[in-house]
């Protein structure tokens, strides 16, 4: 068996991490150069603000909802390595539109090249992670997840940083070329042919609710779902908040907005990482509970650092002078600490999609994962919106939000704890 990090050498990982990784970059890249080009030249109020990065947000996670059940019946049917050079090529042309918003400073051209890579990332997402048990070992399977997930926050982290800090003409050329990058380095990933034929179904809500009633009878999968789609809507909402919480509450740029967002990723990533060691390669929830309780403490703590942070006036803080403010060091670790223990807590979940299954179900499975994932992050950014515009609610006071559902999680990953040395039962719902 080889390592975690021994996997970059090999051809049957190595393109696939290159790929994926230049997606989310360019995702993260393209995204945010918007959100922040419209929070900080466009709109002037904190209700504007949070509104438009819910939409932007909403409007990147829709295709999943819609579209995950399809990505998955094709990622099952076909050879997955030629379905992810198809969607490489693809997300060269919406980079072409998006470039376009960019120089002529158009939002609704912006939006629209949004939704094409909301649905690139929808047909890539299965792909990724039900390629890793038919090109990896048994054992290799958890440590592959891993190395994928914190290369996935690592570029999330760096397209983060580019788009807040690279001008919008550098940042049209970019998305261009990092897209073209992708096509060529998925030319190299090794076939992955289907291990069984299915008769496609086009109509998008059926497929979805026979994808999902599929899968969530089976009681591991059910609970990993629901645990890792509470995850991703305390992500969404933390998405949602962080560019006003920066301005308005650390009185701070849109280049403290993208440290925020940055130390975030690489938290995510190191989680990753420690968990993989810590497990040994074992698939298992034996550390989400506590994992996630750690979370819900770092983010009471991250709220009352927010809370109690003085109010500036004067010009918004460059990063320089936040990081030399005495109470940065407090709120950027308790950040850190969100993310670490937040990767910790999903990666594993992860695992237990791909491992649970036949491979032949595993892009399914994925998929339903992604459409129940899509729909809670789609309410957790509206319902977070709504409540900023509570009278009295802060956006600091938000938090609590993610709060609770931290807490919710940890009821899961309980559950799923107990299922493990259940008796298997797939007909068993909790």
């Amino acid at each position: 068996m080889i390592g975690a990090l021994g996997l970059m050498k090999e051809r049957r990982f190595l393109p696939l991490f290159v790929t994926q990784f230049l997606g989310a970059f360019n995702d993260n890249l393209f995204k945010n150069a918007m959100i922040f080009f419209a929070t900080y030249q466009i709109f002037n109020s904190v209700e504007e603000e949070t509104r438009f990065s819910a939409i932007a947000t909403g409007i990147f996670i829709l295709p999943f909802f819609l579209f995950s059940a399809l990505a998955g019946q094709l990622a099952d049917s076909y050879d997955k390595a030629k379905i992810m050079r198809i969607i490489k090529a693809a997300e060269v042309g919406i980079m072409l539109v998006g470039a376009a918003g960019i120089f002529l400073k158009s939002l609704p051209l912006m939006l629209v090249a949004l939704v094409g890579m909301g649905i690139h990332s929808t047909f890539f997402g299965p792909i990724k992670y039900a390629v890793l048990p038919q090109h990896l070992n048994e054992g290799e399977v958890l440590g592959g997840t891993g190395m994928v997930e914190a290369g996935t926050y690592i570029a999330i982290l760096c397209g983060t940083i580019a788009g807040g800090l690279i001008s919008p003409a550098v940042a049209a050329i970019a998305v261009v070329g990092v897209a073209i990058a992708g096509w060529l380095t998925s030319l190299k990933i090794p076939p992955a042919p289907p291990l069984t034929t299915l008769k496609l179904d086009f109509n998008i809500f059926r497929s979805s609710y026979r994808l999902i009633a599929a899968t969530m009878h089976i009681r591991r999968l059910y609970l990993a779902i629901i645990a890792i789609s509470v995850f991703w809507t305390i992500a969404a909402v933390l998405g949602v908040l962080f560019p006003p919480l920066v301005k308005n509450v650390f009185h701070a740029q849109k280049d403290v907005a993208s440290v925020f967002l940055g130390v975030f990723s690489v938290g995510i990533a190191i989680g990753s990482v420690i968990i993989n060691r810590l497990l040994k390669g074992e698939v298992s929830a034996k550390y989400a509970v506590a994992s996630v309780l750690a979370m819900a403490v770092f983010v009471v703590d991250f709220h009352f650092a927010a809370r109690f942070w003085p109010v500036s006036e004067g010009p918004l803080l460059k990063t320089a002078d936040f990081i030399a403010h005495p109470a940065a060091w407090h709120v950027l670790a308790d950040l850190a600490m969100i993310a670490i223990t937040g990767g910790m807590f999903v990666v594993p979940l992860y695992a237990f999609l791909t491992t649970t299954v036949e491979k032949s179900q595993t892009a399914r499975t994925v998929a339903a994962n992604n459409i129940v994932n899509s729909g809670a992050m789609v309410i957790g950014s509206v319902g977070i919106f709504g409540i900023t515009n509570v009278p009295g609610v802060s956006v600091a006071d938000c938090m609590w939000v993610v709060v609770a559902l931290c807490l919710a999680s940890a009821w899961c990953a309980w559950r799923l704890r107990q299922a493990e040395h259940a008796p298997h039962d797939p007909d068993l719902i909790p």
